[in-house]
């Protein structure tokens, strides 16, 4: 089971979210265009998140069909396939982990849900407490935001980079940072600290594309030599 990957050359790794659209008849479409970019060495893991912008999710048939469509492709490249607010769902397709968030399942079902060996990430917002209690709970990782104005949600909270660099001096747990992050503004995250950028129109809306989108942030986030 793939865990979120890090490899020395990149100071964060991408943290890819699919687009929200994703149904039957674009998902050939769309697993082309995965195929295409995440066998990248900056891709960490590809979570499927199939909601309109006020969070309603589609219909759990969706999200199998979905998901046993793109699950092979993203762990076939060692990449981790992590499933939204559903560890049911999650367990029963073999996913890699969930993410889940305030409002959802807790933590300690999903994990007894999910077993031991999963991946379970929990969203904070931008709460040095929910944190903080996440990670006393046994979290992979903790997802602070929103950083910047996004249109792939409706953020209920901003974060400020600050709460990034806090993060990484107090403790090893894994940081993600989330909400509109793009090639543009994605370096000052990386030097506050963030371990991981969710990612999600900032590719697949690129106006240039999505291989195009990748290449600028590999180039933002390579280390400096």
């Amino acid at each position: 089971m793939p865990a979120l990957k890090k490899c020395q050359i990149f100071e964060s790794y991408l943290y890819l979210i699919t687009p929200p659209n994703i149904r039957e008849e674009n998902l050939s479409e769309f697993a082309e265009v995965l195929e295409e970019i995440v066998d990248k060495e900056i891709i960490s893991c590809l979570q499927i998140r199939l909601k309109d912008p006020g969070g309603i999710a589609v219909s759990d048939d969706i999200i199998r069909t979905v998901s046993n469509t793109l699950l092979p492709i993203v762990q076939s490249n060692n990449v981790a396939f992590i499933m939204n607010d559903n560890p049911e769902l999650a367990s029963e397709l073999g996913c890699d982990g969930v993410h889940i968030g305030q409002e959802d399942i807790t933590y300690s079902k999903a994990r007894s849900i999910m077993g031991d060996q999963a991946i379970i990430g929990v969203t904070c917002h931008n709460s040095k407490h929910l944190a903080i209690t996440a990670s006393e709970l046994g979290a992979d990782y903790v997802a602070f935001g929103a950083f910047f104005p996004t249109e792939t949600k409706t953020p209920k909270t901003t974060a400020q980079p600050e709460l990034l660099k806090w993060w990484s001096e107090i403790t090893q747990v894994p940081c993600v940072a989330i909400g509109g992050i793009n090639p543009q503004n994605c370096l000052f995250l990386m030097q506050s600290g963030a371990d991981f950028l969710a990612v999600s129109s900032g590719v697949w809306n690129h106006p240039a594309g999505h291989a195009e989108a990748i290449s600028e942030f590999e180039k933002k986030l390579k280390k400096k030599n």
